[in-house]
C-alpha cells in the first residue's frame, strides 16, 4: 500500500506545470474578456473621478418600523435614479447599503445642489382628475360635444381597469378604465389632502374641476406654452403647486410620446392604497394587471372620484396618478367604483405592471429619508487623491522587493513573479467588476489594494521559512520544498481566512466608501490563496531541480552554511540487521 502512494506524490510533485499552466490560462482568459468588454481600466469612485456622493438614511414613521424592508428600498432606488436621471446625469450610482441606507454617487459635470434636493427629498403620489390632455404639439385630446358617451369604446389599445370582484368573464357592467401610459418609471407617493372634484363638463378650462384653485388664464397660458418634449420644461412644469391646486403635468404615453396635460386638485393620495400588486390575470384574459386595494378613507375617496368622472366625456373621464409632478399612469372610468379595490388592465408586461404596483405600494408606505453624509470631489482633487495612492503603493511594492531581495536573495524572483501575477489578476478583476456588479474603485479601496501587498508577501515569506528550517536540520531542497509545505500550506490558510473574516465582517457592518477598503482587502486576500498554491508553490518546485538553488548556491537564499545547517546535510541509511550478518552477543 505504501509504494502507490509513494508513486502518486512523486507524480504530483514531477507535474508541477499543469498548475503554472492553469493560471496562465485564466490570466490570459480574463484579459481577453477584459478588452472584449471595452473596459481596459478600473472603474473610479466619486473621490477619485470627481462628484458628489450622498448618503441617504431611511427613516419610518412611528409604529411603521416594518415599512424598511428590501422590497420598498429596491422601489426607493429605482424612484431615485428616476429623478437623478431626470437631470440628465449619465453613470450616475443609486444602491443600497445595509437594510436602510441608499447611496448615490453622481459624477462630475452636474449641479450638485439640485441633485441633492431631488434625492433628498421624499417622492409626492397623487390621484388626481384629468381635465385636458393632448401629445405635446399636437392636437387636443378632449372629444366634442357629439362624441359618444363611452370614450372606451375608442380605446380598445389602452389598457383598462375594473373592479377586483368583479372582474370574471360573466361581469358585464364592470367599469372599465384604460390607461395611456405604460411602463413608466417606477415612483412612490406621500402625504396630500384629498380636494375638490373635476365637474362633469366637457370643456377644457381649468374651471371645469370646479374646485381648482389659481388663475384660470394663468393655467391655460402655462398649458399653451408647456413643451413636455423639453427636460427642462418638464422638470420645471407644475412646481409650486399644492395638492389643493389644479396644475399642469407631463407624462408619457404607450407610444412614446409626451403628452401634456391639465389636472384638477388632488383626490386621493399614495397614502390612501394600502396594497398594489402585479398579477397575471386568467380568469378574462387580461393578460398582467395591477390590482390596488385602499384604507377605509381612500376607498370612499376612491368612490367619490370615481363616480364623479364617470360622468363626463374622455379625457374628463380619466384620473391621473401623478408621481412627483409626472403622469405615470391615466386610467378612464365609466361608472363608480365602490368595492374598496380596482385593477388596471390592458397592454401590460410584466415589467411594467411589476413597476406601477410598486409604485403604488410604495406611495402608501410612510418613509422619509435623512441626509448622513455629503462629499463633493472636484475632478482635480481625485486625480490628487489617485495619483498620491499610486505613489503610496508603488513605494510600498518597492520596500518589500528591495526587503526580499536582500534577505531572500534568489528566491526573490518567485516572490516578484507572484506579486506580478496577483497584481495582474486584480487589477484584470476589478476592471471586470467594473461593468457586471457597479464596482468603483475609490481611494479606500486603492488603500486596501496597498495593505494587500504586505498580506501577499507574508504568505510567500510563511512558505520561504519552512523550507529554510527544512534544510537547517539537514535535508536537501527537493525533499524540503515538499516536506515545509504542508505546514505552510496550514500557516498561510489560517492567516488569510482571519484576514478574509475581517473584510467580510467590516463589508457588512460598515457603510460608505469604508466597504470599498474591505471588498478589495477581501478580494485581495482570496487570490493570495489563489497564487501562493498554484504558482508560488508549483514555481518553487520547478526551481528547487535547478543547479543553482538545488546546490545551496550563495546568492540562491538556501546556503545551508549561511543557514547554519547541521551536518550531515545528507543523513545515511543504516544497514539492517540481515544485511550486516549475524551480531555478537558479546558486542549486543
Amino acid at each position: 500500500m505504501a509504494a502507490p502512494k509513494k508513486g502518486r506524490n512523486a507524480s504530483a510533485q514531477s507535474r508541477p506545470g499543469r498548475s503554472l499552466a492553469l493560471i496562465l490560462i485564466a490570466i490570459v482568459a480574463l484579459t481577453g474578456g477584459m478588452f472584449a468588454s471595452g473596459h481596459t481600466t478600473p472603474r473610479l469612485g466619486i473621490d477619485l473621478a470627481g462628484g458628489t456622493s450622498i448618503t441617504l438614511r431611511a427613516v419610518p414613521e412611528a409604529g411603521q418600523e416594518g415599512a424598511i424592508n428590501k422590497t420598498n428600498m429596491d422601489t426607493a432606488v429605482d424612484i431615485m435614479n428616476r429623478r437623478v436621471n431626470g437631470l440628465g446625469v449619465t453613470e450616475a450610482e443609486v444602491q443600497t447599503q445595509g437594510n436602510s441606507n441608499i447611496i448615490v454617487n453622481i459624477p462630475k459635470g452636474t449641479n450638485s445642489k439640485e441633485a441633492q434636493k431631488q434625492v433628498g427629498t421624499t417622492a409626492k403620489l397623487y390621484f388626481r382628475p384629468v381635465i385636458a390632455t393632448e401629445v405635446s404639439g399636437g392636437a387636443a385630446a378632449s372629444p366634442s360635444p357629439s362624441a359618444s358617451s363611452s370614450a372606451s369604446d375608442k380605446a380598445t389599445d389602452k389598457e383598462k381597469a375594473t373592479d377586483k370582484a368583479s372582474s370574471s368573464p360573466s361581469a358585464t357592467s364592470t367599469p372599465s378604465a384604460s390607461s395611456t401610459t405604460q411602463g413608466r418609471p417606477v415612483t412612490d407617493g406621500l402625504k396630500a389632502d384629498a380636494s375638490p372634484s373635476a365637474s362633469s363638463s366637457a370643456s377644457a378650462s381649468p374651471s371645469a374641476s370646479g374646485g381648482a384653485s389659481g388663475d384660470d388664464s394663468k393655467l391655460q397660458a402655462a398649458y399653451a406654452a408647456l413643451d413636455c418634449t423639453d427636460k427642462k420644461a418638464r422638470a420645471k412644469a407644475g412646481d409650486g403647486a399644492k395638492p389643493s391646486d389644479s396644475t399642469v403635468a407631463c407624462g408619457q404615453n404607450s407610444q412614446g410620446q409626451w403628452q401634456k396635460y391639465i389636472l384638477g386638485p388632488a383626490e386621493v393620495d399614495g397614502t390612501d392604497v394600502d396594497k398594489a400588486q402585479a398579477v397575471f390575470n386568467t380568469q378574462t384574459g387580461a393578460g398582467w394587471t395591477v390590482t390596488m386595494d385602499f384604507t377605509n378613507a381612500g376607498s370612499k375617496k376612491f368612490a367619490n372620484i370615481t363616480g364623479k368622472l364617470a360622468q363626463n366625456q374622455s379625457p374628463q373621464n380619466q384620473f391621473a396618478i401623478v408621481l412627483d409632478g409626472e403622469v405615470v399612469s391615466d386610467p378612464y372610468v365609466r361608472q363608480a367604483l365602490t368595492g374598496g379595490n380596482a385593477e388596471i388592465s390592458g397592454n401590460f408586461t410584466q415589467e411594467s405592471a411589476q413597476s406601477l404596483a410598486n409604485m403604488l405600494s410604495y406611495g402608501a408606505l410612510p418613509l422619509t429619508f435623512k441626509e448622513d453624509s455629503v462629499t463633493t470631489v472636484t475632478a482635480a482633487l481625485g486625480g490628487e487623491q489617485l495619483k498620491a495612492g499610486l505613489i503610496a503603493g508603488a513605494i510600498g511594492l518597492a520596500l518589500v522587493v528591495i526587503y526580499l531581495v536582500v534577505y531572500y536573495r534568489g528566491l526573490s524572483l518567485i516572490a516578484v513573479a507572484s506579486l506580478l501575477v496577483s497584481a495582474a489578476l486584480t487589477y484584470v478583476i476589478m476592471a471586470l467588476l467594473g461593468p457586471t456588479i457597479g464596482f468603483a474603485l475609490n481611494l479606500p479601496a486603492v488603500c486596501g489594494a496597498i495593505v494587500a501587498i504586505g498580506i501577499t508577501a507574508d504568505s510567500f515569506i510563511v512558505y520561504f521559512e519552512r523550507v529554510r528550517d527544512e534544510i537547517r536540520e539537514g535535508r536537501s531542497l527537493r525533499p524540503a520544498v515538499e516536506r515545509a509545505w504542508p505546514r505552510a500550506r496550514r500557516t498561510i490558510l489560517v492567516s488569510d481566512f482571519v484576514s478574509f473574516l475581517a473584510a467580510a465582517v467590516l463589508f457588512v457592518v460598515t457603510v460608505g466608501k469604508v466597504q470599498g477598503f474591505a471588498f478589495t482587502l477581501g478580494l485581495t486576500t482570496l487570490l493570495d490563496v489563489v497564487v501562493v498554491f498554484f504558482f508560488t508553490k508549483p514555481l518553487l518546485t520547478l526551481l528547487a531541480r535547478r543547479k543553482f538553488f538545488a546546490n545551496g548556491h550563495s546568492w540562491s537564499g538556501l546556503d545551508p552554511k549561511r543557514l547554519g545547517a547541521q551536518p550531515p546535510l545528507r543523513r545515511t541509511r543504516r544497514p539492517s540487521p540481515s544485511a550486516a550478518g549475524p551480531v555478537d552477543p558479546k558486542e549486543a
